[in-house]
């Protein structure tokens, strides 16, 4: 078994304030990557801002990242922190500004390399590390401010595909051309941030949909990692914990009765998410997920939320799928697929987008590994549940 969390972790009301000399640490003139509004509405914006110029350290702002950043925007927000002369990132924000932070970091280290770095697996000494990096958090979901994960939205162009004609027109086979397809993707390298502020007070501004989409990816990042291939003794005392802090705050998140407990309750959870699959990776409901956000543009959380029911019931070992709802303190499969169907609303999917995904999963063994037993076309199907 290997552990390592390397990032320094501050929860704490005022974190930013109370640790602005470790933030100052992390150099001499910062990038603050962060998106349009809610930084700004919650406070964390000005928070980071503030304690900066306290320690006498310049900054300089990136406010481009948007929902799913793509990696245009990640080279856009490279070439602003050169032209600025940063030596450390901060990325202020839920998990797209913080994904986003994590790969500008790493590009700003490789000022010559181009965009295809990203995603090519480095070979020993070609890439220097990322900058110092610092988090923090505004949303409860992707638990980003401790992962080494950076997940960008990129053009992918399928392999070319040879069509059988009818006979009516001659028979034979033809390649056809293939417009790419957009879809997301974690890059190929793995960036601790130096350091996590994370503070529940800026999760007040969060509405409903928001806060409930958040849960739910990290609800789906402690149920893929406890039931993962790579799962250890060491991993779920993450999971575990973090699954039992979900369970206290279920029922008054589906009344969307949430208070400061409330939120300190799913800000830990989130955190914990983030440190379990660190040492696990994801499974199948994130790797379904990605296709249903990118073409549908359904929130993140909410699209691996609605496979999660699935996920349980076709699991291979069902004993253990009952431990991991007893965590949640759910008797069955059927009570957990309601609960999900009556947070999340309906949700459909088109039958072509459907079948796209299940295909395009089948042909990647990578996305496959981390689930421990069999699968085919048939049982992946049945993780699909319209509502």
């Amino acid at each position: 078994m290997e552990l390592y969390m390397p990032t320094r972790i501050y929860n704490e009301k005022n974190c930013v304030k109370n640790h602005s000399q470790e933030l100052a640490g992390l150099g001499s003139r910062a990038l603050v990557v962060t998106g349009r509004r809610s930084s700004r509405m919650n406070g964390a914006l000005s928070d980071v801002t503030e304690a900066l110029e306290r320690e006498h350290v310049s900054w300089t702002l990136w406010d481009g990242v948007e929902e799913n950043p793509s990696v245009d925007t990640v080279m856009r927000a490279r070439a602003k922190g050169l032209s600025e002369g940063a030596d450390f990132v901060v990325g202020v924000g839920g998990g797209s500004p913080m994904d986003a932070a994590k790969a500008v970091a790493l590009m700003m280290a490789n000022p010559k390399q181009g965009e295809e770095m990203l995603y090519r697996k480095p070979s020993p000494g070609s890439v220097k590390p990322a900058l110092p990096t610092a988090c923090v958090p505004t949303t409860a979901g992707t638990g980003s401010e401790v992962t080494p994960y950076a997940i960008l939205t990129r053009d992918v162009l399928p392999d070319i595909v040879l069509t059988t004609l009818p006979e009516e027109t001659g028979g034979g086979q033809k390649a056809f051309p293939h417009l790419a397809q957009r879809t997301k993707q974690s890059i190929s390298h793995r960036i601790f941030p130096s350091l996590a502020l994370v503070d529940l007070s800026y999760l007040h501004t969060a509405s409903r949909q928001g806060c409930v989409d958040t849960a739910v990816d990290t609800l789906a990042h402690l149920i893929e990692s406890h039931l993962n291939t790579n799962s250890t003794d060491y991993s779920r005392i993450y999971s575990e914990t973090g699954l039992r802090t979900w369970a206290r705050v279920r029922d008054r998140l589906l009344r969307f009765e949430i208070g400061e407990e409330e939120r300190r309750l799913l800000m830990n959870a989130c955190t914990l998410g983030g440190m379990a699959i660190t040492h696990t990776g994801t499974s199948l409901p994130h790797a379904l997920s990605y296709p249903v956000t990118c073409e549908m543009g359904i929130p993140h959380g909410r699209a691996a939320g609605i496979f999660l029911p699935g996920f349980l019931q076709a699991y291979g070992d069902q004993e253990a799928v009952m431990r991991t709802l007893s965590l949640l303190e759910f008797g069955s499969s059927q009570t957990f697929g309601e609960y999900i169907q009556k947070l999340l609303g309906e949700v459909k999917i088109p039958d072509e987008l459907w079948e796209r995904d299940v295909d395009a999963l089948l042909s990647n063994p990578g996305k496959l590994r981390n689930y421990p037993f069999q699968l085919d076309r048939e049982k992946l199907m049945r993780l699909r549940q319209d509502w």
